[in-house]
């Protein structure tokens, strides 16, 4: 018996590892090769194609759609119909579609992206990343920065805890937990207690 819950309209390919505790929702369906982590929660309708790789603790909301080459780590949030990509140069006539083909896309730690923002393939979204809701990333984004717009442009810091960061003269800022941050540039925030 499976360790995990599947609503009946979920599809679950045999050869799918999901993790204890996770819980897959109507009209989903999860490839062969795909892995899924510890008490995940994935929506309705959400797709995981063959060798994604979803850590522990993930929210994954309603018409999300994760392709080959998506990773994310542990505690990750992906809104409502928010979509990755996973070839840079896709064409109809002149089809992109082998493993050589998908670029690497990782969610680290933490990272939060909003309801309909996309993430184009190949970049990778720093540990407790916030991407706003309908915001288009098409580069990397910094620990704890906070990006919104078309294209996405980093408009703040914000904590692990999710609290926006007000730096001092010093360049410390501390959240409502007490955990305190540093500002080492305008492009780098560390966590430092």
């Amino acid at each position: 018996m499976a360790d995990f819950f599947a609503h009946d309209t979920a599809l679950i390919d045999a050869g799918a590892n999901v993790g204890e505790g996770t819980k897959i929702w109507h009209f989903s369906h999860v490839m062969a090769g795909a892995t899924i982590g510890q008490n995940c929660s994935l929506g309705q309708n959400v797709y995981v194609a063959n060798q994604v790789t979803i850590g522990d603790g993930c929210k994954i909301q309603n018409n999300v759609s994760l392709y080959e080459g998506v990773v994310l780590e542990d505690y990750v949030f992906c809104g409502p119909s928010m979509v990755f990509t996973n070839v840079k140069t896709p064409r109809c006539e002149f089809p992109r579609n082998t493993s050589e083909d998908y670029l690497t896309t990782r969610v680290k730690r933490g990272a939060s992206i909003g309801a309909n923002a996309t993430i184009v393939c190949g970049v990778t979204l720093h540990e407790c990343a916030f991407v706003a809701a309908g915001a288009v990333v098409t580069k990397d984004v910094p620990a704890y920065a906070m990006v919104a717009g078309v294209p996405a442009k980093r408009i703040g810091w914000m904590s692990a805890y999710g609290d926006v960061l007000e730096f001092d003269a010093e360049g410390f800022a501390i959240d409502s937990t007490q955990t305190k941050y540093q500002r080492l540039s305008a492009f780098e925030v560390r966590q430092v207690g």
